[in-house]
């Protein structure tokens, strides 16, 4: 449930996760720091990309929060909702831990078992006005995400929202994407739920203890481990160096063709994948969501008809939906740079923290046939999965996490070159269950770093959800778009025959015509 999206800032896509800070204890007047993980296995250190991400959240333009919204069939017992998440919260300690940023960067920044941790604080509950549909659960999420989470807690919120029609609930999971990515969400949390309605009450976990580590503390602590950490890295440089200079003596052609290829593929990686659009330049605070629900067997028969894969299909999707909507404004663009992030996680790596690369892709928007859009699409993804730099930015990550923020915004800012961020995260196949409330969609609302649009296609229980949230400066009339992303995605499952299905509206109510219609300013439908 929490932070499914598989995604990252468009300026970061790959971790440089590191080891971790011991789970020591620290006495008075002495602090001392190992290499550890916690109790659930996970690095009590945060990576580069973690605690840059985690720096964002103090800044509206770069915050990382991403939000989760399950519907489920009806409301689970309050108590019951509570119990679920007091116990996955012993178990999963990422629920119970914030984050120590110590008083001067002698250390890296810490999780550590808050003291102070308050249940209460974090899972809430409301209802939402009438008439109870996800257009007005959509709009409480914008709130949600456009508010900071507390740094000095831990970096969650649960909120069960009542009052939806047909005794529907929801459940908005807020959390800051320092604490994992999607696929480490997605194994992370898989204890929340249950394959029955009425499944046996699990054996309640331990309470995790406390740690009272203070930002002076951990700074002392690096700095009693510095002379150490010193002497250890002149002594990896050496090594290194001495590998390096073996390898050149050994093959100095193939040691320079690698750092040229590897630049290379690093411009690439980095560069404009193509010119950005016209029509959605502008940058703003406001922002706005909509979604869309297609059935996962149909979509995938309209991908295997064209020859691709389901993400193809989905970025094909996309760009039907983004062309239409330019076309409507008279002004039809051939491409647009989209970011697609990358699974980089191996089986061994645990489950906190962030793990993806990215391909930055001319997304061909302007090919009208759905099929041979797929076509296309799946070559570049194909070009660009293969790129050797796929992970320069989680390189880089180390050196900007050290600069002042000025610096880092200065430097994200000539880094953000894509219109469009798309994420796809298949979730749970089955039917599952929270706190004896059947989910039933499962929608995945990313942040906005720079672009005018973040696309989350979440595969859950039988149906694919498309959920757009976009920057409402560069999509000005909500209605139209909104029409363009049904329309562009029918487009697409098209390829699967007349009787292969049709997506439908999650968030909004459709033209009564097939073809868009410029709304009114709005953005309600005229």
């Amino acid at each position: 449930m929490l932070a499914v999206t598989v995604s990252g800032p468009a300026w970061l896509l790959q971790s440089g996760s590191t080891g971790g800070v011991g789970d020591d204890n620290f006495a008075a007047g002495e602090a001392v720091v190992t290499d550890a993980l916690d109790a659930a296995g996970l690095p009590t250190e945060l990576g580069a990309l973690d605690y840059l991400l985690h720096r964002g959240e103090a800044h509206p333009r770069t915050r990382s929060g991403i939000m989760v919204v399950e519907i489920l069939d009806k409301a689970p017992g309050w108590d019951r909702f509570v119990d679920t998440f007091d116990n996955a919260s012993r178990r999963v300690l990422r629920l119970r831990q914030k984050v120590v940023v110590p008083t001067w960067p002698t250390a890296a920044p810490r999780w550590v078992i808050d003291p102070d941790f308050n249940l209460d604080y974090h899972v809430r509950r409301l209802r939402v006005p009438e008439p109870g549909t996800l257009r007005e659960v959509f709009d409480l999420a914008e709130v949600m995400l456009q508010s900071p989470l507390d740094i000095s807690r831990a970096l969650w919120t649960a909120t069960l929202v009542e009052g939806l029609r047909d005794g529907q609930a929801a459940v908005l999971l807020h959390m800051s994407h320092a604490v994992t990515d999607g696929v480490g969400a997605v194994e992370m949390f898989a204890n929340f739920y249950d394959l029955e309605r009425d499944a046996p009450p699990k054996e309640p976990a331990p309470h995790p203890i406390p740690q009272d580590l203070s930002p002076n503390d951990l700074a002392r602590a690096g700095l009693n481990r510095l002379p150490g950490a010193v002497v250890g890295g002149v002594r990896g440089a050496i090594f290194g160096a001495a590998q390096v200079v073996g390898r050149v003596v050994r093959n100095p052609l193939s040691a320079v063709t690698g750092v040229v290829d590897y630049a290379r593929s690093g411009t690439r990686v980095l560069g404009l994948a193509a010119e950005p659009s016209p029509l959605l330049r502008r940058r703003s605070l406001s922002t706005r969501s909509e979604a869309i629900d297609i059935d996962f067997a149909a979509f995938r028969t309209a991908a295997k008809a064209a020859e691709g894969s389901i993400n193809d299909a989905y970025l094909a999707g996309l760009c039907g939906a983004l062309r239409r909507y330019h076309e409507a404004f008279g002004m039809p663009i051939d491409s647009l740079p989209m970011a697609v992030p990358v699974n980089l996680r191996s089986e061994d790596d645990p489950a906190g923290g962030n793990r993806f690369g990215g391909v930055m892709l001319a997304a061909p928007v302007g090919i009208a046939d759905p099929a041979a859009r797929i076509g296309e699409i799946h070559a570049r993804m194909c070009r660009g999965r293969e790129e050797r730099a796929i992970d320069v930015l989680g390189a880089m990550a180390p050196l900007l996490s050290v600069l002042p923020d000025p610096l880092v915004d200065s430097v994200v800012g000539s880094i953000v070159s894509s219109d469009v961020q798309a994420s796809n995260v298949p979730v749970y196949p089955g039917d599952t269950f929270l706190a004896g409330a059947k989910v039933l969609r499962q929608y995945g609302l990313g942040p906005l770093p720079g672009v005018a649009m973040m696309a989350v296609l979440v595969s859950r229980g039988g149906t694919v959800t498309v959920t757009t949230r976009y920057d409402r400066a560069s999509i000005t009339d909500g209605g139209l778009f909104a029409q363009c992303l049904l329309d562009g995605f029918n487009e697409v499952l098209g390829l699967g025959g007349p009787d292969n299905g049709r997506a439908t509206p999650a968030s909004f109510t459709p033209e009564p015509e097939n073809e868009p219609q410029r709304s009114s300013t709005n953005g309600e439908a005229r």
